[in-house]
This record gives structure tokens, C-alpha cells and sequence, in this order.
């Protein structure tokens, strides 16, 4: 089995050694997608919402390049550098996944990239 990088211009471009997304065999593993506007490079707002449905916004158009959707996805991993901010994440969350929804974890960590406030990864199934 051969790894195939997925790439798009509607989500951004990775900034190191390492592709936006990797497809092997059926499965989607997409790397951390800060809240990066694609069109602009910067962060799509300030506030956690904003930050949020871009990281989600994102992933949608990864996957969407490698010809999945959200539905497809099976597990998510959210990085927060607040976990107080888990709740105004959770309602911009449920606004891209419906039953049944994959599983997740999520974290507070120390630091994210560019100080952003979220930063999400996914993987998913076709």
C-alpha cells in the first residue's frame, strides 16, 4: 500500500516537512488544521468560533479533495490553548457532524502554532 498526499488550494499549505493529508488504502489521516484562511493566510477571526469553523471548514475541503466528507470522518482530535473555551467550541463542532458522530478527544495544551486558540486533526474512511 502506497501513501498519496491530498492536496488543495481551499485549504492551507503545510508550512513544514509534512502534507496536509496522507490517504492510505481507504483511510484519511488529516494533520492539524489551524484556523488559516486559505485566501488570505490569516487566522479567519480572533475568537474561538471563528478559529474553530475554520480548522473544521478545512478539514471539509481536505476531504473533499480526496473525494470524502465529514461524514466519513471516524475520530477527531481537538488541541485547545484554553480548555474553557471547550464549550463555545463544541456548539461550532456540532454545526459540521451528525449522528452518529465520530469519537474525540480534546485537549489544553501549552502552545499552538502561531498562537492560534484550536488547532483540529481528523481521520476518516472511505
Amino acid at each position: 500500500m502506497s501513501n498519496k498526499a491530498i492536496v488543495t488550494e481551499k485549504a492551507p499549505a503545510a508550512v513544514g516537512p509534512y502534507s496536509a493529508a496522507i490517504q492510505a488504502g481507504n483511510c484519511i489521516h488529516v494533520s492539524g488544521q489551524l484556523p488559516i484562511d486559505p485566501a488570505t493566510g490569516a487566522f479567519a477571526g480572533e475568537d474561538i468560533a471563528s478559529q474553530t469553523r475554520q480548522s473544521l471548514t478545512n478539514i471539509k475541503n481536505i476531504l473533499e479533495a480526496a473525494g470524502a466528507s465529514m461524514a466519513n470522518v471516524a475520530e477527531v482530535t481537538v488541541l485547545l490553548d484554553d480548555i474553557n473555551d471547550f464549550g463555545a467550541m463544541n456548539e461550532v463542532y456540532g454545526e459540521f457532524f451528525s449522528e452518529p458522530y465520530p469519537s474525540r478527544a480534546a485537549f489544553e495544551v501549552a502552545a499552538l502554532p502561531k498562537a492560534a486558540k484550536v488547532e483540529i486533526k481528523a481521520v476518516a474512511y472511505l
